[in-house]
């Protein structure tokens, strides 16, 4: 059960570090034509699929983490984990 976690935790963590390279950072390909870098834009399109894409992998990941925390002190201590329950 454990194996199973860490390789899901490796998988997500490949996975968000490409979509965190894939994402836009600023103003886009409006910069190169001249576009201001203040002007306030709204995620369209494939930019805003990336966007809540990253943000469910981070929350899964975040969640795989926990359990596996949980279970790896499963055996060791019982005030670990009914501190964090």
């Amino acid at each position: 059960m454990e194996t199973y976690l860490y390789v899901a935790q490796i998988i997500v963590a490949v996975a968000l570090i490409m979509l965190t390279l894939l994402q836009v950072k600023g103003g886009g390909l409006g910069g190169i034509f001249g576009q201001a870098d203040t002007v306030y834009r709204t995620k369209r399109g494939v930019e805003k699929t990336l966007f809540q894409l990253t943000i469910a992998l981070v929350i899964i990941f975040i969640v795989l983490s926990i359990i596996a925390f949980i279970i790896n002190t499963e055996g060791t201590t019982t005030s670990t984990t009914a501190f964090l329950l």
